[in-house]
């Protein structure tokens, strides 16, 4: 099977990845794959800064809203489904744009995931039942490899590196793969200023605000594990509840959501992607996909 071409367009969250991606597919004439954990769930489109309507009718989007809130969803099924359709659009002449902030996602879709043992519903809830720091100890003590290279802030993926250890009886860190992303397909990181991209964040918090966030979390009835993870949801759902009054609740959102864009800044500095400044690179990107899959 030939290997599928694409061009990614990462960044962090608030960098300003969509409409950006927008300007570069019109004026590539090409489709757009979504790489976004959160803004594949249907529903929750303020929240999870989904591309508006507009931009949806206008471009292509695959794998955005297209997995129920109940469903659980990982990198696995992610990378199946985005290979599917980068193969089925490079077979009709179409190379798409990948963009998105979720590392994992991508990484899953330019190189294999390992192979790892099944879940197991009655340890996960054990383990559910202890203490992060608790949880880092014990995966130091049985796999002190994964135990640094872990994202230390991500409990579920802590919790699933030491359930694999149990299960299996090995190290985590030893189902790891030895392949490597194919270097013929461009991957940008788009990047902003510190303080730039924190004013930005702090403005799309302020717009979900008016544009009816609480209302859209409200009319939720249910909702998977994984999709209430969204930034924001939770602490709304505290809102909702009375637990913390709106001006708490945007602060804080405010916070977790520069948390994280640190922390997607810092998981691809380690991966092989051009960190390239968001403002003026929009003719960088069209040369590089005209240049690298020019027929």
């Amino acid at each position: 099977m030939a290997d599928p071409k694409y061009l990614v367009i990462a960044g962090p969250t608030g960098v300003g990845k969509t409409d950006l991606a927008f300007e570069v597919a019109q004026i590539l004439r090409t489709e757009i794959i979504g790489a976004d954990a959160f803004q594949i769930y249907r529903g929750l489109d303020v929240l999870t800064g989904k591309p508006s309507p507009s931009q949806r009718r206008s471009i292509k989007h695959h794998l955005v809203g297209c997995v129920p809130l109940t469903d659980a969803f990982d990198a696995h099924q992610y990378a199946d489904l985005a290979r599917q359709a980068i193969l089925a659009l490079n077979q009709r002449g179409t190379i798409p744009l990948v963009v998105g902030g979720t590392g994992f996602y991508i990484s899953a879709l330019e190189k294999p995931l390992p192979a790892l043992p099944s879940s197991s519903k009655a340890l996960r809830s054990k383990l559910e039942q202890q203490s992060t720091p608790a949880l880092l100890k014990e995966l130091a003590l049985r796999d002190p490899v994964a135990s640094e290279r872990i994202d230390r802030q991500n409990r579920r993926r802590v919790i699933r590196a030491l359930e694999v250890c149990l299960i299996s009886g090995k190290p985590f860190s030893s189902f790891a793969t030895d392949s490597f992303p194919n270097p013929a397909i461009p991957r940008f990181f788009l990047e902003r200023p510190r303080e730039a991209l924190f004013e930005r964040i702090d403005r799309r918090v302020a717009q979900m605000f008016a544009h009816g966030v609480i209302q859209e979390v409200a009319a939720v009835e249910q909702i998977g594990p994984t999709a209430a993870r969204a930034i924001g949801f939770s602490l709304i759902r505290s809102l909702l509840a009375g637990e913390i009054d709106e001006n708490t609740c945007r602060a804080l959102i405010c916070q977790q959501t520069r948390q994280y864009a640190k922390r997607q800044t810092t998981w691809f500095r380690r991966q092989q992607y051009a960190f390239t400044p968001a403002d003026g690179c929009v003719e960088c990107l069209i040369a590089t996909h005209r240049r690298c899959f020019a027929t």
